[in-house]
């Protein structure tokens, strides 16, 4: 990476709070109500990215943000000079391009059924040729079909097969598989997942953790969505026979024994919407959130109370979870919501991007002792 992108990046913080007077009506509702530790900050970055989802950093500094529609952004700007960035459409007329990539100067897209491949990418955001398809054989369902990928330690291209149901059985979905990098070679690696929007790998131990989002129709505050952690390929996580660490499903219970699946590693509040998962792995926060989790809950959608719409922090001992707490509220006032937190994405400066597709907008998380 240029030194003049670290320069750029690492520099002027003094100017960040300009940046909340570039903020539409609906951030400045997000920065006027939410609610973060003491010495925390969160800015806004860019404020015109409609529906923005999936977060991918290039080599040269461009921002990739997937969508739940059909676009896909490329916005060039150093974060933390308080300038406006530049936001493009790199890619429009896609079927949900909600996860993206970035590997070797490549940006891989995946929509529903196929995931793309635009080829020295950082040097051609003015005129995007056409993709190359790495793989075209995805599963076509669009319930559940908007996919996570995000390439592992392994070198492999990860990709979410989200159930195309509430519940169901089928088994060639509600799983993460892997594959080469030209899309040879996929297998399944986790099985059991309802619907996984968000995975990322311990920095330490390369362990891939993920997490899912729970059924509905089976209460306000059951089951809860989970956050899970896959320390080998093969393992079942218990959906759609088991959901939590216990819940027997009342339709597909009988096809497997909750106490022979792979429990979570924390079990999360109903129906949050746990999508973006990272490892915090900088070192400007401060040390007791070092190599710490921080989920992006999107929010309810049919609880009679509304939950989630917030970041969390969950708590490792080792690789064990030990905690779970709320970590930026304030993304909406009971049923008033500004807000959703979708992905995470931490800055080699030490500060934290969040995209939020509801504002339309990517914030930045910085710290400063106070």
């Amino acid at each position: 990476m240029p030194a003049s992108f670290h320069r750029q990046l690492f520099g002027l913080l003094a100017l960040c709070c300009a940046t909340a007077a570039l903020a539409s009506p609906a951030t400045d509702k997000v920065l006027q109500n939410v609610r973060l530790p003491a010495g925390f900050q969160l800015e806004v970055y860019a404020d015109n990215v409609p529906a923005a989802r999936s977060l991918a950093l290039g080599s040269k500094g461009t921002l990739f943000v997937g969508t739940r529609g059909s676009t896909v952004y490329a916005i060039s700007g150093s974060p933390g000079t308080g300038l406006k960035p530049t936001v493009r459409v790199i890619a429009e007329k896609l079927n949900m391009p909600n996860g993206v990539a970035f590997r070797d100067g490549a940006l891989y897209v995946a929509e529903v059924h196929r995931i793309l491949r635009y080829d020295d990418i950082e040097s051609k955001l003015a005129n995007v040729p056409a993709p190359k398809v790495v793989r075209g054989d995805l599963p076509t369902s669009r319930h559940h079909g908007w996919r996570y990928i995000a390439f592992g330690p392994d070198g492999k291209l990860y990709v979410s097969i989200g159930a195309p149901c509430n519940v169901c059985n089928e088994p060639n979905f509600g799983l993460i598989a892997r594959m080469n990098a030209d899309g040879s070679g996929q297998e399944v690696f986790a099985r059991g997942i309802r619907n996984s929007v968000g995975f990322t790998w311990h920095p330490t131990t390369k362990e891939l953790w993920f997490t899912d989002n729970g059924r509905d129709y089976l209460g306000d505050d059951s089951p809860p969505d989970e956050l899970n952690v896959a320390p080998r390929a093969g393992l079942d996580f218990g959906f759609p026979y088991c959901h939590g660490r216990d819940t027997k499903d009342p339709d597909f219970g009988k096809l497997g024994d909750c106490s022979r699946m792979t429990p979570p590693a924390q079990t999360l509040g109903a129906h949050v919407a746990a999508l973006g998962v990272k490892f915090y792995t900088g070192s400007v926060f401060p040390e007791k959130y070092r190599n710490q989790i921080f989920i992006a809950e999107h929010g309810s959608w049919n609880r009679r109370t509304k939950s989630g719409y917030r970041l969390t922090l969950v708590r490792l001992d080792g690789d064990k979870a030990i905690s779970y707490e709320p970590f930026a509220t304030g993304f909406n006032r009971d049923d008033d919501v500004f807000g959703r937190p979708v992905d995470l994405l931490v800055l080699e400066d030490g500060s934290m991007l969040i995209s939020d597709d509801t504002a339309g907008a990517i914030y930045r998380l910085t710290y400063s002792a106070t």
